[in-house]
Parts: C-alpha cells; sequence; structure tokens
C-alpha cells in the first residue's frame, strides 16, 4: 500500500495521528515558470542581472533523491516529468504516490516579462487525461475564484468537464483552489471567506463518485481554516506552500496549519528553493511529529547544513524570523 492511501484511511477513520500527516512536493513548476522553475544554480551568477537557472536533468535528479528517500507522500510533477520518472522505474515498489498537474490556467503562467497572473484566469488544460492514465491515476486539478461572474462561470463549466473526463478514464483527482488573482470588487478582509464559500458551494453540487481526494489552498488565517474543517469533517484540507520566505516562515507555517486541521502539505518554492532539499524534509516532518518546535527546527537544519558545509542563504539569526504576517498572527 502506497503511504499515501494508508494515511488518508487513517484520517478518513477518525484515527489520525500526526504520522498520518501527508507530505507533498509541488514539483510542477515548469508548468508555471519554464526554465526558471528548477531555481537558480549554486554560487552567484557570473552576470547579476542574468541569473543562471538549473537544468531539467537537475530538476529531475532532486525529484529522484526524494523518491529513493521516500522523503514525502507524494511528488507532483508536469506530465512530461511523470513519465520520465515512471519509465525509469522510479515509483515501483515505492511507498511515494506520483501524481500529475492536470491543468494549467493563465494565472500560473509565468514566465520572464509576462503579465498574465495580473488579470483574471481563464481555464485551460495541456496535458491530454487519457494519456496521462497510462502512467499515473492521480493528477492535480486547480480552479481561481475572482468575484467575476463570466470568468468564474467558465472556470466551473471547464471543471465539470474535467471531472466527467476524469471519470471516463479512471483518474482519482485532488483540487486546488488558489486565491483570487485579479479579484473583482473583493476586500482583502473578505478573501478567506469567498474561497470557503465558493469550495463549500462547489462541492455541494459533486457526488462521492466526482469528489476530490483532498483539497490544496491557501493558508488564509487560523479562522479561516478552523472555519472550512469543522464545518465538514469529511473534507482533508490540504495546504500550499506560502512565498519564498525564511525557513521559520516554512516551519511555522507547517506547524499552525496541522494544529488548526490541515493534514496535507503541498510546498514548492519553500522546498525547491532550500540549500538542502533532503534535509528540510527531514527537519519539516520532525516538526510534525513534534519531536522539535519550528524555532528549533531552524537550528536543526542549520546544525544539517554546517555539517555538510553547505552555506546558508541566511544567517541563523535572520532565518528564524516570521515574516509572513498570517503566520505572526498566530
Amino acid at each position: 500500500m502506497k503511504a499515501l492511501e494508508r494515511k488518508l484511511a487513517s484520517i478518513s477513520h477518525g484515527t489520525y495521528t500526526p504520522d498520518d500527516f501527508v507530505m507533498a512536493d509541488a514539483k510542477d513548476a515548469d508548468m508555471a515558470f519554464g526554465v526558471q522553475a528548477p531555481w537558480t544554480a549554486p554560487g552567484p551568477p557570473a552576470d547579476p542581472a542574468r541569473p543562471t537557472f538549473r537544468s531539467r536533468p537537475e530538476y529531475l535528479q532532486h525529484m529522484i533523491d526524494e523518491i529513493k528517500a521516500d522523503a514525502v507522500d507524494i511528488m507532483l510533477t508536469s506530465a512530461s516529468n511523470g513519465e520520465r520518472l515512471t519509465l525509469d522505474g522510479l515509483f515501483d515498489g515505492s511507498p511515494v504516490t506520483l501524481a500529475v498537474r492536470a491543468n494549467d490556467t493563465t494565472d500560473i503562467w509565468n514566465p520572464r516579462g509576462g503579465a498574465y497572473a495580473t488579470r483574471c484566469s481563464r481555464p485551460f488544460r495541456t496535458a491530454s487525461l487519457e494519456r496521462v492514465r497510462e502512467f499515473c491515476s492521480l493528477v492535480l486539478y486547480s480552479v481561481t475564484f475572482n468575484n467575476d461572474l463570466d470568468h468564474d462561470l467558465a472556470t466551473l463549466e471547464a471543471y465539470a468537464a474535467f471531472r466527467a473526463e476524469a471519470h471516463e478514464v479512471g483518474l482519482r483527482h485532488f483540487l486546488e483552489v488558489f486565491n483570487p488573482n485579479a479579484p473583482v470588487d473583493l476586500a482583502p478582509a473578505d478573501v478567506g471567506a469567498f474561497v470557503n464559500d465558493h469550495i463549500i458551494r462547489l462541492l455541494a453540487g459533486i457526488t462521492q463518485a466526482e469528489r476530490p481526494l483532498f483539497l490544496k489552498m491557501a493558508y488564509n488565517g487560523a479562522d479561516s481554516l478552523r472555519e472550512l474543517v469543522s464545518h465538514d469533517p469529511s473534507l482533508v484540507v490540504g495546504i500550499l506552500g506560502g512565498s519564498s520566505g525564511t525557513t521559520r516562515d516554512t516551519l511555522e507555517l507547517l506547524s499552525q496549519v496541522e494544529q488548526h486541521g490541515a493534514r496535507v502539505s503541498l510546498f514548492g518554492r519553500n522546498v525547491q528553493r532550500a540549500e538542502s532539499q533532503l534535509d528540510l524534509l527531514a527537519t519539516m516532518r520532525s516538526v510534525l511529529r513534534r519531536e522539535v518546535g519550528p524555532e528549533q527546527g531552524v537550528r536543526s537544519y542549520h546544525q544539517a547544513l554546517a555539517a555538510k558545509a553547505i552555506p546558508p542563504a541566511r544567517p541563523l539569526e535572520e532565518d528564524l524570523r516570521i515574516t509572513e504576517p498570517v503566520l505572526a498572527e498566530g
């Protein structure tokens, strides 16, 4: 049995412990950032104005290392990279589950010099579900609501068409609900409630056969997360990573969302831009198991970097700071 199946069973049966928390690495950024996805190569660039980015083979190698180390429960990739890893036998006998991003809405289009993400999201899908099903049984589908009737209606219609096709070919999915990227007449203070209401309204019309396995969404504060979790205890809520802040931000986010009812983390940039991805993931596990708190986790992570002679991106005292306002609220 894959780790994901075992953990979801524990969660649904009401026997959850911190060891059942599901960790995913969201390495599907090539669907959004293109060449930039694997992040910059170590060391200062020859030209600071033109950073050198890691290659696709380097991006794949980080995925391979994590799969071989059983460092995550889900490896989320693009269709092309998921197929490559599967052909290479990486998931044979592994407890790690492959998931593939099924759609790439316009709000995640982030080429250098582009401005697509500043306009209301429009549904779009590059991947063929029929082809993906040949090597993968779980996909991610994302939606973004902006309080704009025409765009939000098109988003819902596209999601309905996706569900029908996924059901037909035998694909399970989890649902990513982004915060509004170009909201229309929506006050910032109302974003959490707006997203929660959209989630429950949307799921109310979906039968069990088409229901997502779990959610992936932004952390809009403790009150917003607790509201959603308490409203429907059968709903498994997952939280996406924040911006590429400090290591304390990453560990604090993980700790807070678990305490307030989230049962899945799907961090991307937080892991991809770490000095040592495997050491950060190991530290995240320790925080989840409450072996260390977020502050001590940062210190342990820096000790691991020092033991490997890896220079930290920030001095320890700076890396101990909480810089995300939503996390400072507790």
